[in-house]
């Protein structure tokens, strides 16, 4: 098949990020679909067969694009695209990864989807008063809600963002931990810290977390109150009890929204079958004002290694989920 040259015009900031550290993106991409690309100035060529070329291309472009929003582009983004451009529709068919909100905070540009899952769950927390975002670990569930929250929280929409994870390591007990209740809640919620330092960064985090605009809680502390005004994320909600995922869900006061993250398949509770997450995705599915969305190995954008980790714990599970669980009915 006859090998073409194509050039694609592209801003110096786009270029950057196309060839990435020491050529590092570029060469993912030439390996990927057998490929050369160069850049003579003012862009990139593409030779190749149609095909290859054609995909390719559509990596550069989307690469380019999220440049374009000011977005840190890092090696997980162009993995990703290189996913998505095998399977993304011919050109007049549309994106593979539709447009949704792009969140205007960050310390390294602004927030996008990198996703058509992540733009989903991005629109989802938009839309719904409750949303449910489950699935492996490194797709961006987690991290997405806190950048959702801070963007309401710098707006003024909400006037909290408040955080809330079981500490199951220590039965919810933490009164062996030394210091007062932020210092001994504060080692069960680093990766919202992390996540939080990383959009708004710390000196805002510490300034807000004195204000009392940002606040951080075990689940036991929840019970009796209301929040209203506020934006609650509920994270690894999978090591909630029936009981707590009833009582924290019921905390929604006026003007407040609340999304509820996990892995369903990581339960760190004694008996994995009294998960709170599992039972409110199944009674709650069709309620109004309810969201959920599910993302797949596919959609991890943490490290190629960690999508294949998660698939081949998954296959493991299939292979090896007892009759009984089959046949549980809340599973």
């Amino acid at each position: 098949m006859a090998r073409e040259t194509e050039f694609l015009a592209l801003d110096d900031a786009a270029l950057r990020a196309i060839l990435g550290p020491n050529s590092r993106h570029v060469a993912l991409i030439e390996d990927a679909f057998k490929v050369l690309i160069e850049a003579p100035g003012g862009g990139v060529t593409i030779n190749g067969s149609p095909k290859d070329r054609a995909q390719a291309k559509r990596v550069v472009q989307v690469l380019a694009d999220r440049a374009d929003t000011g977005a840190e582009i890092t090696e997980a983004d162009v993995r990703t695209a290189l996913g998505a451009a095998v399977s993304a529709p011919r050109p007049g068919q549309g994106r593979t990864v539709p447009d949704a909100v792009a969140l205007p905070v960050g310390r390294r540009g602004a927030i996008a989807p990198k996703t058509a899952a992540q733009a989903r769950y991005l629109e989802m927390l938009s839309r719904c008063e409750l949303s449910f975002g489950v699935g492996p670990a490194g797709t961006g569930k987690t991290f997405l809600a806190a950048a959702y929250g801070a963007s309401l929280l710098r707006r003024g929409q909400v006037d909290r963002l408040v955080i809330t994870r079981p500490a199951v390591e220590a039965g919810e007990k933490l009164g062996f931990l030394p210091g007062d209740l932020n210092e001994k809640v504060d080692p069960y919620l680093a990766p919202i810290w992390e996540a939080l330092n990383d959009i708004l960064g710390p000196d805002d985090v510490r300034r807000r977390r004195d204000k009392g605009e940002i606040e951080a809680a075990p689940i036991a502390f929840m019970r009796g109150r209301t929040l209203a005004h506020a934006f609650i994320i509920v994270d690894e909600a999978q090591n909630t009890s029936r009981l707590q995922m009833k009582m924290v869900l019921t905390r929604l006061g006026e003007g407040a929204r609340m999304v509820v993250t996990g892995d369903p398949s990581q339960v760190d509770l004694l008996n994995p079958r009294d998960s709170g997450l599992g039972h409110a995705l199944r009674i709650l599915d069709g309620v109004e004002g309810v969201g959920m969305l599910k993302f797949e190995a596919s959609d991890v954008v943490r490290h190629a290694m960690v999508e294949r980790i998660v698939r081949a714990y998954d296959a493991d599970a299939t292979n090896q989920r007892p009759r009984a669980d089959l046949e549980d009915p809340d599973r």
